[in-house]
């Protein structure tokens, strides 16, 4: 944890929930620090843009974007994404928190690794990637500080702060977006970003993590740029002593300077990983390689960051044009050791001098003609996204460009005023004297929320859609004033001002309330009568049950008497098949709290008669007598003995 200065964010709350309690990392584009979900007590981390990169709309995109893209990512070896939001000049992600350390922090403190560890920590890496890839996108940062390795073991992918989909140019603004030791040569080379360049940056994490040094170092990250795109990575063989060939082959693969040689994806390269370790023997696994027991060289563990690094254009005026035949000048005569008079040193013929300023010229236009043709006549959109309309036209008139027209459009993320895109794009090559097309934001678009009283549900979600709003929940109420089926109001109410594509519930109208008729003991034919004659439409339910209405009636309804439904609305009646006949308990001679029991314990209700003066308590006749059957539920008499 940095803790050389104190963070003005640390013991802070973000956004009334998240409170700050340490700072775990810097990159180049964020911060990350450890902190606590007020709302539901849990651990986190929390990376925080820059302030600094938060007025950038394009850095802001991209930030948001990784949060949607890993958010889908539903994987055991990526870092997960809980959240993400602003507060005042704050862009954050809300994240898991892996308790433990990077391979950084291991390569750091133990150099090189036995292939058996570096293999695995490389396979779930492979299989976090190949999940992206297969979604469509690519992770474009891989390296060390990048792979989590929690204290339970488990090891994580994360910072996918630079997917994009598969396919798309590395930057928008003629800039290389990564960490220099980790860069494919067609990233460097023209921007290309793909499934291949993971797979790449993957084949130098694992020589890093077979010899403890990364393949190619130097001075600047203009060397190590160079070195990536003209030279192979070498064998980590050549390092260490032993290493199986299988290793070293993996690592040929991975790292081909031809991205079409490489493994397509994350995926395929775990494939051929699995091949090489089911390939090796548990000598060959266990391998201790030199520099597993001191730091290595080159791998002193200062973590690279992710950074913007200026690609520079390809140097095509260094084209070679055609070969052109120069004469070659005479051989100058050896002079004699003494001095000779009278001799005379013959010089250079006229024609000779000729031929050679002849040939110059040549060389010079042939050079000339290839330059102009292939760049001298081209040039580079220069970066504007960000700029004022103003800053943009002096930007592109400065580059000899002319702005074609100004296009405005909403914009969620870019400031008013400011530009959103150009077409053509950024860093794009167009003729000296092309036009570009400004795209300038007219700032957040706010929709007000119509006024749909009294039109149909499906009128109403209509015209919600057509101002750009988002149809919500719809529920549905009694309302004596609007018609059944209309909308009675809207939530949130008419005029309100709203993002577009904000939800919009809606309440519609059940009509006025109707009471539902009591129909049970009636028969069939008459209780649909009644119901329909009340405005309800009426269903009979399959089957009879008993009940103590009379067979061939409605022995019950769906919605109780009295009860309020709205017209057309459904009752569904049942019919009876009479009662259930049951036999009666005897209970004469039980004393008259013992024979209710009895009897109510049988389904019955009990009716007590007693005879004056009411000192008496047994049961001295029953009618039904016992023994006999009865319907279930009726009512059964005693008559209780007086003295």
């Amino acid at each position: 944890m940095d803790t050389t200065l104190q963070d003005p964010l640390v013991g802070q709350v973000l956004d009334g929930r998240y409170r700050v309690d340490a700072r775990i990392a810097v990159g180049g584009m964020a911060t990350v620090y450890r902190a606590v979900d007020t709302r539901l007590d849990r651990e986190l981390a929390l990376k925080v843009m820059h302030p600094s990169l938060a007025v950038d709309a394009e850095f802001v995109r991209r930030f948001i974007r990784e949060a949607k893209s890993v958010a889908r990512l539903a994987h055991p070896n990526v870092v997960g994404v809980f959240d993400q939001g602003t507060d005042g000049s704050y862009v954050y992600l809300a994240m898991e928190y892996v308790a433990g350390c990077t391979l950084r922090d291991v390569l750091r403190e133990r150099g090189a690794l036995r292939p058996r560890a570096a293999l695995d920590v490389l396979e779930p890496v492979l299989a976090a990637l190949g999940a992206a890839h297969r979604a469509g996108f690519v992770h474009r940062d891989v390296k060390p500080e990048n792979v989590l390795i929690g204290d339970d073991g488990r090891v994580k992918v994360a910072d996918f702060g630079l997917v994009r989909a598969v396919g798309s140019q590395t930057s928008g603004s003629g800039a290389l977006l990564g960490t220099a030791s980790y860069l494919a040569p067609e990233q460097i080379e023209d921007g290309v970003c793909g499934t291949r360049t993971d797979v790449y940056a993957c084949g130098v994490v694992l020589y890093e993590m077979l010899t403890g040094a990364k393949p190619h170092t130097g001075d600047t990250a203009a060397q190590v740029l160079h070195r990536h795109l003209h030279e192979d990575v070498p064998a980590p063989s050549a390092s260490v002593p032993g290493l199986a060939l299988e290793l070293d082959e993996l690592v040929a693969s991975a790292t081909a300077r031809n991205p079409l040689v490489r493994p397509h994806d994350a995926v395929a390269l775990l494939a051929l990983t699995r091949q090489a370790r089911a390939a090796l023997d548990d000598e060959q696994l266990d391998l201790l390689p030199p520099g597993a027991l001191s730091r290595a060289p080159g791998a002193d563990g200062d973590a690279e960051r992710t950074d913007v690094i200026a690609r520079p254009l390809p140097l095509e005026s260094q084209v070679p044009g055609r070969t052109a035949r120069l004469t070659r000048p005479p051989e100058p005569l050896e002079e004699p050791s003494g001095p000779v008079r009278g001799v005379r040193v013959p010089a250079l013929p006229r024609r000779g001098v000729l031929a050679v300023v002849v040939g110059l010229l040549l060389v010079l236009g042939a050079g000339t003609g290839v330059w102009y043709i292939n760049s001298g006549q081209f040039t580079r959109v220069p970066p504007v996204i960000g700029k004022s309309e103003s800053e943009a036209r002096r930007a592109l008139e400065s580059a000899g460009l002319d702005v074609r027209s100004v296009r405005r459009e909403y914009s969620a993320t870019a400031e008013r005023g400011t530009v959103v895109t150009t077409d053509p794009g950024t860093g794009d090559r167009v003729r000296g004297n092309a036009s570009v097309t400004l795209v300038v934001s007219r700032g957040p678009e706010i929709v007000r929320v119509p006024s749909v009283t009294g039109e149909s549900l499906a009128a109403a979600e209509r015209e919600l859609e057509r101002v750009g709003l988002a149809p919500g929940k719809t529920t549905r109420e009694f309302s004596a004033t609007v018609p059944q089926g209309s909308v009675i109001r809207t939530d949130p109410e008419a005029g309100v001002r709203r993002d577009p594509e904000s939800a919009v519930a809606l309440v519609v109208s059940k009509g006025a309330p109707v009471a539902v008729p009591e129909v049970t003991g009636a028969s069939p034919e008459e209780a649909r009568a009644e119901l329909e004659g009340a405005g309800f439409d009426v269903e009979l339910a399959p089957g009879r049950v008993h009940s103590a209405h009379e067979a061939g009636t409605v022995a019950r309804q769906s919605a109780p008497a009295d009860s309020e439904l709205a017209a057309g609305d459904t009752v569904t009646l049942t019919v009876s098949k009479g009662p259930r006949m049951a036999a009666v308990p005897d209970v004469v001679g039980l004393g008259e709290s013992e024979a209710r029991s009895v009897l109510e314990e049988a389904g019955f209700g009990v009716k007590a008669e007693k005879n004056f003066p009411y000192l008496g308590d047994t049961v001295e006749k029953q009618s039904p007598g016992g023994d006999n059957r009865a319907p279930e539920g009726s009512t059964v008499t005693i008559k209780i003995k007086g003295l």
